[in-house]
């Protein structure tokens, strides 16, 4: 018998049902040769300090950093994990051959792996490595199983990673505990000062945010605009420092005609915006719907497990070349969206390597619908996060948005002055959005500036034609002063945190350099939810409308922390990188290790060696 073991009860039931095990037991399916079984997620875990030795049980500093001579994996105890591994423990010790069918990811090979190791496993494996649960796919993946050896760099990297955060999360949190927390006069219900690789440096991420809003000392600056034929110039003058100096200019300048003296058009294209990752895809449903990073993350879970959407913990925005020829056939299978579909029938799909491109996707391909029908009975945020891909999705094959650019420059006196206006030519990819609802405001704790800067945001932000100048022709025109307010950073909401996690801490715009930022991002996609769930359940950070902002408590643990290998954004990325090196067989996992058990010898010195007298 061949014995199949998936990460799900759910996706067992599928994968019985494909394979003619239609026979229920107690803890699996069995039939037409097969039998198939299921975890939870997680059925074994890291052995706890006192697994090692009862001397690590208690805290105390003299038995830092604790350090396992081998480390060992044991069953979660709890009654239904140990009674569903002694339903796998048993088919193993039955069955001809095991296809691992857990959910093909980093996680995944590291589920599956430490469950077949605890059994005791000595008989082949296969792997099952698929993007979607549909049908179609899963007999596919059945046609081309990969043989277990070639995802062993994969279950390497994720070993690593669950070593590394024990070894430095239980360490230090134990020792910043022990060292920095306050006796509370014995009190024994003290919270413990959590630390750990991913969730310290987001921490120091938020608290170097706050610290910068607090301490920021706003500036005054004075510019010289004046308004010509309902169009704004701006003067090429530098900012004044102080009033009296530009009111000048504009007591100067009110008299004299303004002169056009150039205009130029230039046309331009807007590409559409990439496919989704999963942190892109939070960012996305955060900015428009106010969902949280957990929220969404759940939610497109849902909807791959409903086979709607392809495989959702995915860090790249880029589809295989293999799937362009089975794009019209997903499209045509969302007939709910037929108005921005129809535009592109009877004519070849658009391809370009801003979507298609194999040397940008290893294990799985960007989040993509998969063309199954919707059913009526989706929650409305399920059926919001779908749309969301969907229409992402829908908007790679529509033409660039083509717009064009004047420029008018003009002079009044000695003084030079520039306006510009962008008119939209052609919507091209915009036109499957021209219906939405706008975003939700990223930050309910906006600093209003003046009415001034306001109005001339408003005319700088709105696109509409500009009157049609002609060069020479001049006329009186009405300057003012415009005063500037220079304003802090917005505190950080979860989308806005997502996307400093994902480049480093970097404050990137530009989507090209943002992906190549993402390989020394903290945390991966599929983790960085949850760490910032830790910080709200540690209480190091609370929510403010849709901002986040540290507690006390939060604050006082960044500041303690004098060690930079614990908060730097920087060099967590650099261990992100090395873990995916491992993966592609490119950095020893025995060296990543060892680089982390050197670094907690280093911080217990360093805290050790702290005379201070700081409590938390």
């Amino acid at each position: 018998m061949i014995l199949c073991i998936t990460e799900k009860p759910s996706v067992g039931a599928d994968i019985a049902r494909i394979l003619g095990a239609n026979s229920r037991h107690d803890g699996y399916f069995e039939g037409n040769g097969y039998w198939v079984t299921w975890t939870f997620g997680h059925l074994c875990t890291l052995k706890e300090p006192a697994d090692y030795t009862p001397l690590w049980k208690s805290w105390r500093l003299a038995y830092l950093p604790m350090i396992p001579p081998r480390f060992g994996i044991k069953i979660i105890p709890q009654k239904s994990v140990e009674h569903q591994f002694q339903v796998i423990e048993s088919l193993i010790g039955k069955a001809s051959e095991i296809i691992n069918c857990g959910d093909a990811g980093q996680e995944g090979e590291l589920i599956q792996r430490w469950v077949m190791q605890k059994a005791g496993c000595k008989i082949p494996v296969k792997r099952l490595w698929i993007s979607s649960l549909t049908d179609d796919s899963i007999i596919d993946g059945f046609k081309h199983l990969k043989p277990q050896e070639d995802l062993q760099p994969l279950y390497e990297a994720g070993l690593c990673r669950a070593i590394g955060d024990w070894v430095l999360g239980i360490n230090a949190t134990r020792l910043y505990t022990l060292k920095y927390r306050d006796n509370g006069n014995g009190r024994d219900d003290r919270p413990i000062l959590s630390v750990g690789r991913v969730q310290t440096p987001t921490l120091a991420l938020i608290v170097k945010r706050q610290q910068e809003i607090e301490n920021f000392v706003p500036k005054d600056t004075w510019e010289v605009k004046t308004i010509y034929r309902d169009t704004l110039f701006s003067s090429s003058l530098k900012p004044f420092e102080s009033p009296e100096k530009a009111q000048k200019i504009v007591d100067e300048i009110a008299a004299l005609p303004l002169q056009i003296t150039d205009i130029s058009k230039k046309k331009g294209t807007e590409t559409p915006p990439r496919l989704f990752d999963l942190t892109s895809l939070q960012v996305e449903a955060n900015k428009k719907y106010g969902y949280s990073a957990d929220d969404t993350l759940r939610t497109i879970q849902s909807l791959y497990e409903k086979k709607l959407t392809t495989y959702p913990r995915v860090d790249t925005t880029y589809l295989t070349d293999d799937i362009y020829p089975k794009c019209g056939q997903i499209l045509m299978g969302m007939p709910q969206f037929q108005a921005i579909i129809d535009p592109l029938k009877g004519k070849a799909l658009k391809k370009t390597k801003k979507v298609f491109d194999n040397s940008k996707v290893t294990d799985h391909h960007a989040i993509i619908p998969t063309g199954q029908p919707v059913p009526d009975n989706l929650s409305e945020r399920e059926l919001n996060v779908f749309n969301l891909v969907a229409k992402r999705f829908i908007a790679v094959f529509w033409p660039d948005c083509v717009f064009e650019q004047t420029t008018a420059l003009a002079e009044v006196g000695k003084y030079k002055f520039k306006a510009t206006g962008k008119v939209i030519t052609n919507l091209g990819w915009k036109t499957v959005y021209a219906k939405d609802t706008p975003d939700v405001d990223e930050d309910d704790e906006k600093n209003p500036a003046n009415d001034d800067a306001q109005d001339e945001k408003s005319a700088r932000d709105e696109e509409k034609v500009m009157p049609k100048f002609e060069k020479g022709e001049s006329g009186s025109h009405q300057p003012k002063l415009v005063k500037r307010t220079s304003q802090p950073p917005k505190y950080y909401t979860e989308g806005t945190l997502l996307k400093a996690m994902e480049t480093a801490g970097s404050q990137v715009e530009d989507e090209n350099l943002r992906e190549a930022l993402k390989a020394n991002g903290i945390g991966r996609p599929s983790t960085r939810a949850s760490i910032i769930e830790i910080l709200y359940k540690r209480n190091y950070i609370v929510k403010a409308k849709k901002s986040i902002r540290a507690t006390q408590a939060g604050i006082d643990l960044i500041n303690v922390i004098k060690d930079e290998l614990l908060k730097s954004p920087e060099l967590t990325g650099i261990w992100e990188n090395r873990l995916r090196r491992i993966e592609r067989k490119e950095y020893s996992a025995s060296d990543f290790i060892s680089q982390i058990k050197e670094m907690i010898q280093q911080i217990t010195v360093t805290v050790l060696s702290d005379n201070s007298q700081i409590k938390i």
